[in-house]
């Protein structure tokens, strides 16, 4: 089966879904692992997508109505692990204690697991099969405790063998008593319950009347003391070597009882391996509703036709970035995008590539089967998605930034299909304006028939004095009290001044239908930090 392809690695990080992705914060390792092999969901498969939304919608609800019970199943989650090595070598090989113990305590979450599932009515895509009675094959006592041991109940000849080596083993002990006892009345040596005696080596005399002890023997020294053990008489020597043969016997008949556990467990191979992915998808799908829950974001509407539409959008990084700040307020920025192009203009600091990046996040987080962080949103499925900006690993490799810029263009018309998603940065801003303008109608010509939506940022204004393309201003300062501005900046310090001018900067876009409708921010921007202003008369003189 074909790997679905959307969208590169850089355009997946630069749109915020590696960001999403990693914040999600999964609890088992089948959400960790399932979540790096995710598909895609393309055009043809908008049905599947408004099942798998209305599935994390369901998740919401379930989570809003029982927080209680959804904290136990989170729970549960965190201390699983990940053992499907062991379901899998069981079909081949005699698995340890330890990997017995292990898939008994999985197969116990998962009995928790499927009796929460059943109580709160998941999804029948989540819960377990019914893994109870192999449950009962590894816990013959029916005690549901999180232990494992190689029971006698495991096998009679078992049970017998480990009865005859411990009637043996108080056969020794009741010998060595008697041996301990005789040594007290005849030396007047007391020894430990181990029936030993630790002598300091200062203590020349004892060792030496220690030593000359027929029923004591050295057994370890170290630098600073010899200790001394009561000698196994013939009859403990004897019971001794019986104890070591059952010993040998109860170790085979103990693989024997492994052996038949694993033959067990690997009957259940398929049925433990569909556990893990539904409780992998358990984990995925719950933590999307709640990070959706946590971020305000909504169930985008999947649209047949091929559209991007959202109200009131946020860039969840920068939403984070300004909240970490404490007191920053974010401008949420709505867009309407059907297939053709659209471009943004606008003065540095208005948003322009963060507006970008948010069409880009809306767009592939729905393509995912996430919510996404608007007041509503609609969306048509692309086939290809990816983004043309800044490259610092391309500069580094060697290439100039208009160098790795043409690069990815090259990437981008070779891969673009029906239904793409372009997006766009202020391309040939790395070379002279008269060819960089020329190269950017040029392109705009060439892709603006084509059934692609898409976005580009540009400073080249007269890109958009073609009819066939849409323009989006950013409203920047038009509608900002520059005197309450002015006042604010002339007593500010001077690493403070950009970040008032942000502070009136409003990131929203509209349509623009008149090139003099456009505001000057540039240059509003410049004079309010202090550019002489004959300069900046001199430049509007240069835009008239």
């Amino acid at each position: 089966m074909a790997v679905k392809r959307l969208a590169n690695m850089k355009t997946r990080k630069e749109t915020g879904l590696d960001f999403v992705v990693s914040a999600i914060n999964l609890q088992t390792p089948f959400g960790v692992k399932q979540i790096k092999e995710q598909e895609p969901f393309l055009a043809g498969e908008e049905e599947e997508l408004r099942e798998e939304l209305k599935r994390v919608q369901k998740m919401m609800d379930i989570a809003g109505a029982a927080p209680k019970d959804i904290g136990l199943l989170l729970e549960t989650f965190m201390v699983m692990k990940d053992n499907t090595f062991s379901i899998e070598r069981a079909k081949s090989s005699v698995l340890s204690v330890v990997e017995i113990f292990e898939l008994k305590s999985l197969l116990l979450q998962m009995l928790k697991v499927r009796a929460l599932a059943d109580k709160l009515d998941f999804p029948k895509e989540f819960v377990p099969e019914d893994t109870e009675a192999l449950l009962d094959v590894l816990d013959p006592g029916g005690d549901r405790l999180n232990t494992f041991y190689i029971y006698d109940s495991f096998s009679e000849k078992l049970e017998q063998l480990r009865r005859e080596k411990k009637e043996k083993e108080r056969e020794i002990r009741k010998q060595q008593k008697v041996g301990k006892e005789l040594v007290k009345q005849k030396y007047g040596l007391s020894l430990t319950p181990k029936f030993e005696m630790v002598v300091s080596k200062s203590d020349r005399q004892s060792m030496k009347m220690i030593d000359e002890i027929s029923e004591m023997t050295r057994t370890d020294e170290d630098y600073m003391s010899v200790t001394f053990s009561l000698t196994a008489t013939e009859e403990v020597e004897n019971l001794m070597k019986v104890c070591d043969q059952l010993m040998t016997a109860i170790e085979d008949e103990e693989l024997n009882v492994r052996e038949k556990l694993s033959e067990e467990i690997s009957k259940y191979e398929a049925v433990l391996l569909e556990n893990c992915r539904r409780i992998g998808e358990l984990d995925i799908t719950l933590s999307k509703a709640l990070y959706a829950e946590k971020h305000n974001c909504v169930m985008p509407e999947i649209a047949d036709e091929h559209i991007l539409e959202f109200e009131d959008g946020r860039n969840l990084q920068l939403e984070e970035a300004l909240l970490a700040r404490k007191g920053g307020e974010y401008c949420p920025v709505s867009m309407a995008l059907t297939d053709g192009v659209t471009c943004i203009t606008g003065a540095n600091m208005g948003g322009k590539t963060i507006s970008l990046k948010l069409a880009g996040m809306v767009a592939i987080l729905t393509q995912y089967g996430f919510f996404v962080p608007c007041k509503s949103a609609r969306v048509g499925l692309s086939n290809y998605m990816q983004i043309l900006i800044g490259d610092s690993q391309s500069i580094e490799r060697g290439l100039s930034s208009f160098g790795s810029e043409m690069e990815e263009l090259k990437e981008i018309l070779d891969n673009s299909k029906d239904r793409s998603l372009l997006l766009i940065d202020e391309i040939a801003s790395g070379t002279n304006p008269v060819e960089g303008l020329a190269l950017t109608r040029s392109l705009v010509d060439h892709i603006k028939d084509q059934p692609y939506i898409t976005l580009m940022t540009t400073h080249f204004e007269t890109v958009t004095e073609d009819k066939d393309v849409k323009n989006l201003q950013v409203m920047g300062l038009a509608g900002a009290d520059f005197d309450k501005l002015d006042k604010e900046l002339r007593y500010a310090k001077k690493k403070d001044r950009i970040n008032i001018i942000s502070k009136y900067m409003d990131y929203r876009l509209r349509v623009v239908d008149d090139a003099a409708q456009i505001p000057k921010d540039a240059l509003n921007i410049a004079k309010m930090l202090g550019i002489d202003k004959s300069i900046i008369e001199k430049a509007k003189d240069y835009i008239k």
